[in-house]
């Protein structure tokens, strides 16, 4: 898998607090490692969307992140409001994480993320356009 990215994302990771930066590091290794074990993704690209690092590969749905200062005890993975991924998620794991609306999933800055959990749910956004005829995203 060949990784695109934009200096501009970097500097973002850069300027999180110290102890944001390493929850933000840490999700971010975890799209790394899910997009390299993902059979046909050829090419992941990490840029910027609203100021906030994104991922978007070709056949997936953009993927973002991001920890703002006016709610400083989590952070978020964003996805297509209008698509079924957090419905989706919302459905597989209503006790491992929280919502925001259609739109997000929401981790507590001192919590420990469910690394399985979450790395599934990258897989289904970045895999998205294959999967989204099928219910459930083909689980």
């Amino acid at each position: 898998m060949q990784l695109s990215t934009t200096p501009q994302a970097k500097q973002v990771f850069d300027n999180y607090p110290k102890e944001v930066q390493a929850q933000m590091l840490h999700l971010r290794a975890l799209v790394l490692e899910v997009a390299e074990d993902i059979e046909g993704l050829e090419k992941l690209e990490e840029t910027l969307k609203w100021g906030e690092p994104a991922y978007v590969t070709k056949h997936g749905s953009t993927l973002r992140m991001d920890w703002k200062a006016k709610n400083p005890d989590q952070y978020a993975m964003y996805f297509q409001c209008t698509s079924q991924l957090v419905p989706t998620f919302r459905f597989l794991y209503p006790e491992q994480f929280e919502f925001e609306g259609n739109r997000a999933i929401v981790f507590p800055l001192n919590g420990t993320l469910p690394d399985k959990e979450v790395k599934h749910c990258i897989s289904l956004a970045l895999q998205y356009h294959k999967l989204k005829h099928l219910p459930l995203l083909g689980n």
